[in-house]
């Protein structure tokens, strides 16, 4: 589990996995696109076969690029549609290799583009189907609030009293819509963060322990080894 600090768009051409997009699994195959809005908590599984492309927006520009507001997955079945975006993908690619003033000019006309696509794609589906059902909300509701304290020493407990329901609950709709229990999505962001931080920063490990709501780095240590099978430490020198 990750999210970013700006919006992005995935298109998968290649091969086939599962996403999971705020605690709500899904598979997707060739001819997938994927957005995610700036902070949407998301992880998904990858092999060797799979082929796509990562769309990084600028971070901040929704609202100028008219950039949905919810996530988005859609799968991609006409001919037409498919090539569409693709081409609409090649125009942006080829403008970044260009590394002008002139070419990121060119390329937020692209972007923009690839904003209009989406709207259009989405004036073609019904809105009631894309609206959650109720232990979707709820499990976008959990995820919401992981993503926002995630750094705290929020435990399960803690969430699901913030939802008005028992932990039980929420580790069951959490398994209805993922597969996994509330404790291993929120250990999973825990481990994700302290997994970049270790390896794209120099903070020392005692102040990434301190950051992410730890009692000690003794403690830090532990739950990073149990989830990873190294220490912090040896991850960092690995990395």
């Amino acid at each position: 589990m990750r999210s970013y600090g700006a919006p992005v768009l995935l298109w998968f051409t290649r091969g086939q996995g599962r996403i999971t997009v705020n605690g709500v699994t899904s598979g997707y195959g060739p001819h997938n696109c994927v957005y995610l809005p700036a902070g949407t908590m998301h992880g998904f599984e990858m092999s060797t076969q799979v082929v796509g492309t990562i769309i990084v927006f600028p971070q901040g520009s929704e609202e100028q690029l008219g950039l949905p507001q919810d996530s988005v997955h859609l799968r991609l079945r006409e001919a037409d549609r498919q090539i569409e975006l693709s081409n609409l993908v090649d125009n942006l690619q080829r403008e970044m290799s260009k590394g002008t003033s002139r070419a990121s000019r060119a390329m937020m006309c692209h972007a923009g583009l690839i904003s209009v696509w989406l709207d259009r794609q989405l004036e073609t589906i019904d809105e009631s189907d894309l609206k959650p059902k109720s232990g979707k909300r709820l499990v976008n509701a959990f995820t919401a609030l992981v993503e926002q304290d995630f750094h705290s020493s929020k435990t399960v407990r803690d969430y699901a009293a913030d939802l008005g329901i028992t932990p039980t609950h929420l580790s069951r709709v959490c398994n209805n819509a993922c597969g996994r229990p509330a404790s291993a999505i929120l250990q999973d962001r825990i481990t994700y963060e302290a997994r970049r931080l270790l390896t794209e920063t120099r903070v020392p490990i005692k102040d990434i322990a301190d950051s992410l709501g730890f009692a000690s780095a003794a403690y830090f240590t532990r739950s990073f080894q149990k989830q990873t099978g190294q220490t912090p430490s040896a991850f960092r020198k690995r990395g």
